[in-house]
């Protein structure tokens, strides 16, 4: 490629277009391809590589604690997973109809790795996704409020098409974490969608936030238009924590016992040396 369609590509930011289009025109030499043809393959390779960055760009804005993905996921582990519906938030339905979702179960049955993944899924389909723990939620308001920037932070939480908040129910929240909390949901509800986790019954949100009719408040909105999904079972971290331990105490092949009979040791003398020694 010479240097002034080099600078013409970079100046019309076709970044994606300039690294392969090399290749694509070997491709078209070899191939005696139309000029249309090779018009579409160089654009579609300019679009494909805009879309990955867009995508990476996304994820990052995202914030997920960790990148999970539905395929990585131990269905088999815990059958009181409704796959199906899993599947199904994963394909942003809900987001169209400004539905929220709840996931309730005990710690360590996968809720936390479900939200992600489904999160995941819906960035590559074009949505925008916020992650954030219940903590981290308390934590941009306090901090923000102190620095007279609530409006600006919670334009961070009103903004994305899904808002994930994990980890509810972990322990008692700060003073007026329930207003916060209550103006995220009061503010989202029919507008956009909010998806949460919790390891606490219903009935315990009011104390986990001292503030009973906050509390109630929260759920009588949020639970308004919204897809629970109860799990249940024991954890998966703790179970892979345990047979990782057992593995680790079993013996190896060269500990193991040996449970073959025992040699005993053979005479030094014949019976004849012991008959001439008696008769001497």
């Amino acid at each position: 490629m010479n240097e002034t369609l080099s600078t013409t590509l970079r100046r019309l930011r076709l970044s994606g277009l300039a690294e392969t289009l090399e290749l694509r025109l070997q491709e078209a030499s070899g191939n005696g391809l139309t000029h249309v043809e090779f018009l579409e393959l160089i654009l579609q390779d300019e679009m494909l590589i805009r879309g990955q960055r867009q995508i990476a760009r996304r994820v990052k804005a995202a914030s997920f604690r960790e990148l999970k993905v539905l395929t990585d996921f131990d269905w088999s582990f815990n059958t009181s997973i409704k796959r199906n519906v899993v599947y199904d938030l994963s394909t942003g339905r809900f987001l169209n109809d400004h539905r929220d979702v709840l996931l309730c179960g005990p710690p360590g049955t996968g809720k936390s790795h479900l939200i992600q993944a489904i999160g995941y899924q819906l960035i590559k389909l074009g949505y925008v996704v916020l992650y954030r723990s219940i903590f981290d939620v308390v934590r941009d308001f306090l901090h923000d409020e102190a620095m007279e920037g609530h409006q600006r932070v919670m334009n961070r939480y009103l903004k994305p098409d899904l808002l994930i908040i994990d980890d509810f129910g972990m322990k008692q929240l700060p003073k007026r974490s329930g207003e916060f909390l209550f103006e995220i949901v009061m503010r989202r509800h029919e507008t956009r969608s909010t998806m949460m986790t919790t390891n606490r019954p219903l009935e315990d949100w009011g104390k986990l936030l001292g503030d009973v009719p906050t509390a109630t408040a929260i759920l009588d909105r949020f639970l308004h238009h919204a897809e629970i999904l109860t799990i249940t079972g024991k954890s998966y971290r703790l179970s892979r924590r345990a047979e990782e331990s057992n593995r680790a105490k079993a013996p190896t092949g060269s500990e193991k016992l040996q449970t073959g009979p025992k040699q005993t040791k053979a005479p030094t003398g014949s019976g004849d040396e012991e008959n001439k020694e008696a008769t001497n």
